[in-house]
């Protein structure tokens, strides 16, 4: 999977700006599929047929990924930026954006400002313009740009920019690679715009309606020096999602996906996020309500441009997901 996994990582796709990252998928998934379209909000929607007897489960995982997008640019050819999804200050200042002409940028910071004091009207953007006619020859205003970090391979852990949540979606490219006559119908739907309001799973869901619906996405972890105190590991399995700040995962789905995990020999631990949401939060609530619920990729440094992922964290979702793809829903949902 690695060679997918830095592919999709290191492609383009602010929200709203999706295309190439979709493009991509569709052409990696598109032999493994029943049906394959891409809907009004740029979802790319794949389908496996199951049998009569098995339900439809919607598979999200989400394309997007944070960054910023040009608001002014002065006269010394300095661009000026607003954020694009959550982004964090203080990985900012001497890291470097891409946008999607193939300009390169150098974020930094205003000279008299102290780190206390660092806010985003302090932060300017260097294309190397020497006055605002050259800048405007390479980047308008209203342009995003991401941020830009190359893939690297250190064995079992991976690390790359837009992990979150591009490797929600190679864990569902693989799936969809693996999985042959599932007893279910899946929906694998590749969703836009999650960073800015889980956008995309909103309305795939209620055009879908599914009679359960599984975000992949990263989560948060608790391993590291004095880190937030959170019972998640790297290295330790897939997460399951007991609750954020956008779900409480259903409780008939959360004990169907540890049962799942635990019939199968899937290493897992149990995940409770104080902060953030997936697309899970837009899906249990469309129309009538979804049963819902989340497959988490515990990660480092979620919203920098270097997060962590470990391999053996993502085959278990793999595997979560496939056993999904074959459970016995009757009386679950």
């Amino acid at each position: 999977m690695k060679a997918i996994i830095k592919q999709l990582t290191e492609a383009f796709g602010p929200s709203g700006y999706e295309t190439e990252v979709v493009g991509l998928i569709q052409e990696l998934i598109q032999d493994h599929v029943d049906e394959l379209r891409t809907d009004v909000l740029g979802n790319l929607i794949a389908v496996k047929h199951g049998s009569k007897e098995g339900k439809r489960i919607m598979l999200a995982a989400h394309t997007d990924e944070i960054g910023v997008v040009i608001t002014y640019i002065d006269d010394n050819g300095f661009l000026r930026f607003a954020p694009i999804g959550g982004v964090g200050i203080t990985t900012l200042v001497g890291n470097r954006v891409r946008f999607a002409n193939g300009t390169i940028g150098v974020i930094y910071q205003e000279g008299k400002t102290e780190w206390k004091e660092l806010t985003l009207d302090k932060l300017f953007i260097d294309i190397g313009a020497v006055s605002k006619e050259e800048a405007e020859q390479k980047v308008r205003v209203g342009e995003f740009a991401i941020f830009h970090r190359e893939f690297t391979d250190l064995g079992n852990r991976l690390i790359a920019k837009s992990m979150d949540d591009r490797i929600g979606c190679a864990v569902l490219i693989e799936a969809a690679r693996r999985i042959t006559q599932p007893k279910n119908t899946l929906y694998f739907v590749f969703t836009t715009q999650e960073e800015v309001g889980l956008r995309g799973a909103r309305t795939a869901a209620y055009g879908l309606e599914p009679d359960l619906g599984l975000a992949l996405d990263v989560t948060l972890t608790g391993d590291m020096p004095e880190a937030r105190r959170m019972a998640v590991t790297l290295g330790q399995g897939a997460a399951i999602k007991v609750k954020d700040s956008s779900l409480i995962a259903h409780p008939r789905v959360k004990d169907l996906l540890v049962k799942l995990c635990e019939a199968n020999n899937i290493p897992y631990q149990m995940e409770v996020l104080e902060r953030g949401g997936t697309d899970a939060g837009a899906i249990h609530l469309t129309k009538a309500g979804v049963p819902a619920g989340t497959i988490s990729i515990p990660t480092r440094y979620v919203h920098t441009p270097s997060e962590m992922v470990d391999l053996r964290d993502v085959q278990a979702c793999v595997d979560l997901v496939l056993a999904a793809a074959q459970a016995d829903l009757a009386g679950i949902i």
